[in-house]
């Protein structure tokens, strides 16, 4: 089973780091697509406004200059006319390019996209910019991080100008490239990673499940062999005691008549005591603990239960000293299983007790606005941290050593917890090993409104 586990757990973390190293390289791949595609907009976007630029171009200028008498190919009066096409500056704002290139870079579904641009009559040469935006001079020191395109503005075909070599360009810096590249698939990183965060929950959840199945295998196979002791020794009692009963000899005499009957009477009793927290066992599990609710004095009933552990702190050497403070004491609970609960922890005490030390239980009691509140201190074998956290699990038992060596079933905490729970209580322990532990029940105060 062990092989198993360690199997599937293996198992698990490759499929894991496999699902990680897919979705690493997926995403970069992607990172390259998505980035070709967002240069490819960017340069279709800034070729429709260099091809609108150049339509919208207005007539040139022209200017005359006087012919030289001396080459006598004309009269003295004519003039060479030269026409100059006007320049992107001459004839828009740097708001009115501004306006065109946000407007292409939203029809290519671009909308955020940052951007730089300048216009100039040579695109190596940063001496002849027309026009720029604000930031372009500083964006385009940084040539590691930022992208540049470069469309040259051409006269449209069949205009005046057609022929003519190109003397301007539109030059487009995209800052942080990358940057604005990891921001366009925001959402689909965001997805693969909740993604994966739901894969390893379902992992962990799965390995959990298996860890809990374990652990609670063993607890019930350590359970089922207790049970069967606890079972077996008063069966085998009460076995020989039949037997003996059957003797002529003790058949008259009256005395050993009445010891052998004694001790089938207790061991009976002991069995029905096994098989009734079997019982409340099934009934936590179903959380059909039914219950007979009536005001209680909690300190009579504290009285009385340390009476029934006469015998037994008396075997022990043991003292049980109440310190009933409490200015009220009325509690509106079930007295059967607030007496149980009580008697638990008596018990508790008395079975994890140091056997060269006598045991010294302290029970005191006081009230809050809301609360009775009763504590269980006792000088006892206490509690490492990994007991105190699992103290309240069914069938859990402490370790005396490295075996259990305390007779028990593992119920006896976990029906306190649960009783406490349904009284709408509250429970919690303090323990230090080889010290003792201290156990403080609050339960609410009768409500007398």
């Amino acid at each position: 089973m062990r092989k198993i586990f360690s199997l599937i757990v293996i198992l698990i973390a490759l499929s894991i780091i496999g699902i990680f190293v897919i979705q690493f390289q997926w995403v970069s791949n992607l990172l390259v697509v998505q980035g070709e595609r967002f240069l490819y907009k960017v340069e279709k976007a800034s070729l429709s406004v260099s091809e609108d630029l150049s339509k919208q171009s207005g007539p040139g200028r022209i200017f005359h200059m006087p012919k030289k008498r001396d080459l006598n190919l004309a009269p003295d009066n004519l003039f060479f006319g030269i026409t100059k096409m006007p320049t992107i500056a001459e004839r828009f704002s740097g708001q009115e390019i501004y306006d065109k290139l946000r407007g292409s870079f939203d029809r290519e579904d671009l909308t955020g996209f940052h951007f730089e641009y300048a216009i100039t009559a040579n695109e190596s040469d940063y001496s002849t910019i027309e026009l720029k935006s604000p930031g372009f001079f500083t964006e385009s020191l940084d040539t590691v991080h930022n992208k540049r395109v470069y469309i040259p503005i051409t006269p449209e075909t069949g205009s005046d100008y057609e022929g003519l070599l190109a003397y301007e360009h539109l030059i487009v810096i995209v800052p942080d490239f990358k940057t604005q590249i990891w921001e366009s698939i925001t959402w689909i990183i965001v997805g693969a990673v909740i993604f994966n965060l739901i894969v390893i929950a379902a992992f962990y959840l799965a390995v959990k499940t298996i860890v809990n199945q374990r652990k609670l295998n063993a607890i019930k196979s350590d359970f089922i062999n207790n049970m069967t002791h606890e079972l077996k020794t008063p069966l085998a009692t009460i076995s020989l005691a039949t037997d003996a009963l059957k003797n002529e000899k003790v058949l008259a005499d009256r005395e050993k008549l009445q010891y052998f009957s004694g001790i089938i009477k207790e061991e009976n009793k002991r069995m029905s005591k096994h098989v009734e927290t079997i019982l409340q066992a099934g009934l936590m599990d179903r959380q059909d603990i039914r219950m007979t609710m009536k005001a209680i004095q909690m300190h009579e009933l504290l009285r009385k239960v340390q009476a029934n552990f006469n015998l037994q702190l008396q075997e022990k050497e043991a003292t049980a000293t109440l310190m009933l403070n409490a200015k009220t004491d009325l509690v509106e609970a079930d007295e059967s299983h607030i007496t149980n609960l009580i008697s638990n922890l008596f018990d508790n005490s008395i079975k994890y007790s140091k056997e060269k030390e006598p045991l010294q239980l302290k029970v005191t009691t006081h009230s809050t606005q809301k609360f009775f509140v009763m504590q269980f201190e006792d000088n006892g074998i206490g509690m490492n941290k990994e007991t105190v956290k699992r103290i309240f699990e069914k069938f859990y038992r402490a370790h005396t050593g490295n075996i259990h060596n305390v007779k028990g079933f593992g119920l006896g905490m976990s029906y306190v917890k649960a009783i406490v729970d349904a009284h709408k209580g509250r429970i919690r322990v303090e323990s230090t090993l080889g010290k003792g532990s201290i156990f403080t029940i609050e339960l609410p105060l009768e409500n007398k409104s």
